[in-house]
């Protein structure tokens, strides 16, 4: 969606109100295409004493496999934006504010941006999810297995150096003085 800001640059005390959907389905993330359904975005773009800002909100179900467990996992999000547009900039490069020099601004591509900057690092079913058992798959947060907990070497990192071979040379420079 296009939003024609020039009318709105040189009224001060008006107000542009918004609405539309926004399909996010090829979008991938965490191995996954999360965005089942399209995103529904309301908001208003408003010039107020001479500055004019952009606020919205947007509602919609992440789908994703946990992290852990690899359950399914849904959640709902909502999410509000707010962003302050210019038509140029006195500095070089300012992240505060949203440039518009051409008065048309571009909704669909700002609020994939905000969203999709705003996504978890990963999903999960729930925080103290107990995941997968490393030995034969089963997930632990529905049953208990019989597997022994793997023994970790203490010294692995040193014995993966054992096969090395230093030079006398090479041993005092890197010792410490």
């Amino acid at each position: 969606m296009q939003l024609d800001l020039k009318k709105l640059f040189d009224a001060e005390e008006q107000v542009l109100p918004f609405s539309m959907e926004l399909d996010l389905s090829g979008v991938e993330q965490w191995g996954d295409r999360p965005f089942k359904t399209p995103i529904a975005i309301k908001g208003e773009v408003q010039n107020r004493a001479g500055i004019v800002t952009v606020r919205y909100d947007a509602d919609y179900i992440l789908s994703a496999s946990c992290a852990r467990c690899l359950e399914p996992v849904e959640q709902k999000k909502h999410q509000e934006f707010f962003h302050t547009v210019v038509r140029k900039l006195n500095q070089q490069e300012d992240d505060d504010y949203l440039v518009c020099e051409d008065g048309i601004l571009d909704m669909d591509t700002l609020a994939q941006d905000d969203i999709l900057l705003e996504l978890p690092i990963r999903m999960l079913c729930s925080e103290d999810c107990k995941g997968l058992c490393p030995m034969c798959g089963c997930n632990l947060n529905k049953e208990t297995c019989s597997c022994q907990e793997p023994v970790w070497e203490t010294n692995r990192r040193v014995k993966a150096f054992d096969n090395l071979e230093w030079s006398d040379e090479e041993e005092d420079q890197n010792l410490p003085s």
